[in-house]
């Protein structure tokens, strides 16, 4: 026998967790007495987003577009159906089943693949970055170029810095000298939290810095600050670290593509010799101009 049941939504209780509550709800919950049909009133529904989005920056209000499905995400990734509903169900990817079905947050797909440029060797960058230029044409977004998006007033050759803390404040107040960064240090302590979750600095001495969430709300654009520090310090790598950029972006997409270009570039041993040997930042620019037509060429 099915009971009809309807939830209500404590909306004074500020440390209810809506967002938990919507994406742990099924339609059909099984009790020890028999199936129990739960359903949310749309009054119920309303007053559950409403009081979560109050309690969340505009970036973390969670939409329906930021759900792919498994046709939706093959497109995104150019792989088939079937090869994605492979790779969720041997946990490959990050992703859980409603109403049993498939959906995966496009948040969590863009750390997966953030988590895949990481861990990928020179072949495996290419195949991700032209998966994610096809998707970038597709909507008609410019070709990405990280000359262009390096201000000479975002370069520091040296950067007066010396220990890790003092290397995120120095870079963030650095950006913020180009006038594309409102507020160096909530940037700094989104960068912060984000080296303590997981360290970005690479064995090559290189570490990408930046926020684990795009931070539009303080950014004029997306852009790029790169410090050259005059010698290697400790920052969470196998070795000592020199040079750091920081990654300013605005949206999920386009942070993944500065990314992989980024960690492409960087994979270069001549590049990176060539940059800790500049003595000033248009130095440091035409030698970014320079690889990065080479690498496309």
């Amino acid at each position: 026998m099915t009971r009809k049941k309807e939830m209500q939504f404590p909306v004074e209780n500020e440390r209810y967790n809506a967002r938990q509550l919507i994406a742990n709800w099924r339609p059909q919950q099984q009790s020890r007495s028999g199936s129990v049909d739960v359903t949310l009133s749309a009054s119920c529904r309303t007053e559950m987003l409403a009081a979560e989005h109050s309690r969340l920056p505009p970036s973390d209000i969670p939409m329906p577009y930021e759900d792919f499905d498994i046709d939706s995400l093959a497109t995104y990734l150019h792989l088939s159906p079937a090869q994605i509903a492979k790779m969720a169900d041997r946990d490959k990817l990050p992703g859980r089943k409603i109403g049993g079905r498939w959906r995966f947050s496009q948040a969590e797909i863009h750390h997966w693949l953030e988590e895949r440029i990481g861990a990928s060797g020179a072949n495996e960058l290419v195949e991700v970055e032209e998966v994610l230029e096809r998707n970038a044409h597709q909507t008609d977004q410019a070709t990405i170029s990280i000359a262009e998006h390096l201000p000479l007033a975002a370069i520091a050759v040296p950067l007066a810095a010396r220990t890790r803390s003092s290397v995120i404040v120095a870079m963030t107040e650095l950006a913020a000298n180009t006038g594309l960064l409102w507020d160096p240090a909530k940037m700094a302590d989104a960068v912060r939290a984000r080296e303590n979750l997981h360290p970005t600095a690479l064995d090559n001495g290189v570490a990408l810095l930046h926020a684990r969430r795009p931070m539009p709300s303080i950014l004029a654009e997306p852009f790029l600050a790169l410090g050259v520090t005059a010698s290697g310090i400790p920052f969470g790598g196998g070795g000592l670290t020199d040079l750091f950029f920081l990654v300013c972006s605005c949206d999920d997409r386009g942070h993944l593509r500065l990314l992989a270009r980024l960690s492409r570039l960087i994979g270069d041993a001549v590049v990176l010799a060539t940059l800790r040997n500049a003595h000033s930042p248009s130095e440091v620019l035409a030698c970014i101009e320079e690889c990065e037509q080479d690498l496309l060429s």
